[in-house]
């Protein structure tokens, strides 16, 4: 059976997301400009799809210390490099944005990608936004709540009425363009939160959770929720979606990959705490514990990730899985390898175990 074939038998889909973080090498003390980071993203982007990845996602900051802050632009730049990689924000900051705009923007996406446009939407880990845009973070919830439900109906309607708290109203207001999909497809990405996963269950949006380490069985109760919730709003469970992401970095053996990656890893989260005005410092001990083979870490060898992706399939059912690599000042060497080994010796072996399953 060719791979083609596996991934559209088994519909689990494999890929990469990168936040575009300007961090300095740990080994050198040496910081890419965000010129060079975004020509290794598309670089990268390019590698995957030639690789036979499926899913390709950036995400969005308005930081000095991130190169990205327009994802549409970024994946627009990619869909001309690119043939079959589905291209997806990893998240938009959807309180402090426009739905319309939005919507326009990723409509324009899916037509110069030929259709492959996908939005995964959260409230950011940072608030820098609210202030930029003239946001009050008082409003937090009551913001997302309202643009998700305005971009949902967007993605329903050609011409649209709507009454809202946050921005003027739309009188039989045209949405242009439309995009090829029927609609645009959107997940809500969720860190821990249940109210946040039943929203995405109840309003029928896909389900993108962010994992980034500890035991995977405390995210199973967000998965039955977000399902439960669905079910409840009336919505087809079948055509629900949810998605995994989180940190990974493979080689030969796992002692390996631990070994290289530690400094890499350690360095992400002692200036992204940093950032968050925390003093974080993970130890060698530390980092052994974290990513041992029970944990959601996915650092290891070939057949360590393979594994731990199956483990959280058994959990979670989901049909997705999208992995981090790029953090920490991690050299462009290591992550194309990365997304060599990825595409190449566990996409198939996860594609092919699912689909016995």
């Amino acid at each position: 059976m060719k791979e083609d074939q596996i991934n559209r038998h088994t519909g689990f889909e494999m890929g990469i997301y990168t936040l575009a973080d300007l961090g300095p090498d740990p080994h050198t003390g040496k910081t890419i400009d965000a010129k060079q980071r975004l020509a290794e993203i598309i670089e990268a982007a390019k590698l995957a799809d030639e690789a036979g990845l499926d899913v390709f996602g950036v995400g969005e900051h308005h930081r000095l210390d991130y190169a990205v802050s327009a994802p549409p632009v970024v994946l627009s730049a990619i869909s001309q490099v690119t043939k079959r990689l589905k291209l997806t924000s990893a998240t938009t900051v959807l309180n402090t944005v426009d739905p319309v705009r939005l919507f326009e923007d990723f409509a324009t996406l899916d037509l110069l990608s030929g259709g492959r446009a996908e939005i995964i939407a959260g409230r950011g880990a940072f608030i820098e936004s609210f202030p930029l845009f003239g946001y009050d973070v008082n409003q937090y919830d009551e913001l997302f709540e309202e643009n998700l439900k305005l971009f949902l109906k967007l993605n329903e309607e050609e011409k649209v009425t709507w009454n809202g708290q946050f921005r003027s109203s739309l009188r039989n207001a045209e949405i242009a363009p439309r995009p090829i999909q029927p609609k645009i497809p959107l997940s809500v990405g969720v860190g821990g939160t249940p109210e946040s996963a039943a929203r995405a269950g109840r309003l029928g949006t896909g389900l993108a959770l962010a994992i980034l380490g500890g035991d995977p069985n405390r995210f199973k109760p967000l998965v039955e929720i977000y399902r439960q919730a669905a079910v409840q709003a009336g919505h087809n469970a079948n055509a629900l979606n949810v998605s995994v992401t989180g940190h990974a970095y493979i080689a030969e053996t796992t002692q390996q990959a631990r070994e290289e990656f530690y400094p890499y890893y350690a360095n992400y989260w002692s200036y992204v705490n940093r950032q968050r005005g925390m003093s974080t410092h993970i130890s060698k001990a530390d980092f052994e514990q974290m990513s041992s083979p029970e944990t959601a870490l996915f650092v290891g060898s070939p057949q360590q990730v393979i594994e731990k992706i199956l483990k959280q399939y058994e959990l979670y059912k989901h049909q997705r899985f999208i992995a981090q690599i790029d953090i920490g000042g991690l050299p462009f060497t290591k992550v194309a390898k990365n997304i060599e080994w990825l595409a190449t010796k566990i996409a198939p072996v996860v594609r092919r175990e699912i689909g016995i399953r």
